[in-house]
């Protein structure tokens, strides 16, 4: 593994609820490197979603320091954030997040749209790249209400990598979908990591963290432990052992 992707500092984040004061996290500090496959775990309370947001650029810490491919975050303005977060953060959401009523590669080059070095060939067939390397080659001309959950989720995957960012933040990827499906995107996690990709996925499901190389886990604001895996499991394998569901 070679550069730092992600560094935390004692990163703390207050929220002022009424006359209370919040301590959503309470002195947060990690890093991650290059190519690490990363599951951040921990119920609801646990601040999870506060780092999730403070991670992907979308909040700024109370106090501490973090730094996303070496570029200091807290003291940018919100437009500063936006433009580092499209340029090297790529989201993956329950929810798939695509837009109605257009094409895959119309949901694909969104991201591109507001980098104004690309014109519209290229954004174009980084589209079609990305989706290629989803296995979604055939589905460039889908709508979104033409395709399954698991293509809808390969779609914002797509998304997620079309400006090769620094990192892959993924919200609970796999929330929505059924075994089959959520085993499936793994794979492609997993294909992803392999090719050296950075990835955080941010889930409450403990499965996950199984086929991942570490595992953060919070609790009331705190890191309470930071394990790496030393039984990756291969989610092809566990694919394949699926029963086939019969028509």
């Amino acid at each position: 593994m070679g550069k730092e992707v992600i560094k935390l500092e004692d990163i703390k984040r207050d929220f002022k609820v009424g006359s209370e004061v919040v301590h959503a996290l309470r002195g947060v500090s990690f890093s991650i490197m290059e190519g690490e496959f990363v599951t951040i775990m921990g119920s609801s309370g646990s601040g999870k979603s506060t780092l999730l947001n403070t991670l992907g650029c979308l909040d700024t810490p109370t106090y501490g320091e973090y730094y996303l491919d070496g570029v200091a975050v807290r003291t940018m303005n919100k437009d500063q954030r936006a433009t580092l977060r499209n340029r090297k953060i790529g989201f993956v959401f329950q929810n798939y997040t695509l837009l109605p009523k257009t094409t895959a590669i119309e949901n694909v080059e969104l991201p591109l749209l507001y980098n104004p070095k690309y014109s519209r060939k290229e954004r174009y067939d980084m589209s079609v790249e990305a989706l290629k390397a989803v296995g979604l080659g055939d589905r460039l001309e889908h709508k979104s209400n033409q395709m399954s959950g698991g293509q809808m989720q390969r779609v914002a995957i797509a998304r997620a990598l079309v400006n090769n960012p620094a990192v892959i933040l993924a919200d609970e990827a796999t929330g929505n979908l059924d075994t089959r499906t959520s085993f499936e995107v793994l794979v492609l996690f997993q294909k992803l990591h392999s090719e050296g990709r950075t990835i955080i996925f941010v889930t409450h499901n403990p499965e996950i963290a199984m086929y991942s190389t570490r595992t953060i886990t919070l609790k009331d604001g705190r890191v309470i432990s930071d394990e790496y895996n030393g039984k990756i499991l291969d989610a092809a394998q566990a694919l394949a052992s699926l029963p086939v569901e019969k028509e």
